[in-house]
């Protein structure tokens, strides 16, 4: 998964307004207590990263893929 396919999803999942404001807020477990933008800088794979989000907030295996 490429960068725009991620955005794309954050945004279609969270809305234009808040998927930027949960990447850089939401500090989850799934992501070694990382936000979705420590993640991404860290390097994580932006496929892992993805996986991270719909995990820690429970969203359906779909959605992961």
């Amino acid at each position: 998964m490429g960068m725009t396919d991620f955005w794309r999803r954050m945004r279609a999942h969270f809305g234009d307004a808040y998927a930027e404001s949960f990447a850089r807020d939401h500090v989850m477990s799934e992501l070694g207590g990382r936000t979705v933008h420590e993640a991404l800088a860290a390097g994580i794979e932006a496929k892992v990263v993805w996986r991270g989000v719909c995990t820690s907030l429970g969203l359906s295996a779909t959605k992961r893929a």
